[in-house]
């Protein structure tokens, strides 16, 4: 999921906790996580709403000022489904952080490694 910019640091902090979405279809599964330039978001719940459900709170609660902003910035492609995302923000780890996408490469990678490197020209006999 990506997020306009003015929200990232109130995500970060634990401040924004629900994102209104205009979607076709779900596009997050709940459970899975998502990067963001920093950490990642896991969600927690997706529940499929309606426009009259999109209140002045839940849009405050979503970072912004009513409903009237959240809509210039949630209401664009051709979503006509409207989805309530709740999540929470999980800091990066600190060292070497391996994220879904890595992990499976990080395992083979570190066996590749493990090995002792021979020099290129060692494997050329001499003429």
């Amino acid at each position: 999921m990506v997020f306009t910019r003015r929200l990232r640091d109130r995500i970060r902090s634990g401040e924004i906790t629900v994102s209104i979405r205009f979607w076709k279809t779900p596009r997050v599964r709940v459970g899975n996580r998502y990067s963001m330039e920093e950490g990642a978001i896991e969600i927690d719940s997706i529940e499929q709403i309606e426009l009259p459900d999109i209140t002045p709170d839940l849009a405050r609660e979503s970072g912004f000022l009513g409903v009237l902003d959240l809509l210039k910035v949630a209401k664009h492609g051709s979503g006509e489904n409207i989805y309530r995302i709740c999540f929470h923000y999980i800091a990066p780890r600190t060292g070497r952080a391996q994220t879904k996408k890595t992990q499976g490469r990080g395992a083979a990678s570190s066996a590749v490694s493990s090995q002792p490197r021979r020099s290129f020209s060692a494997a050329i006999p001499d003429k």
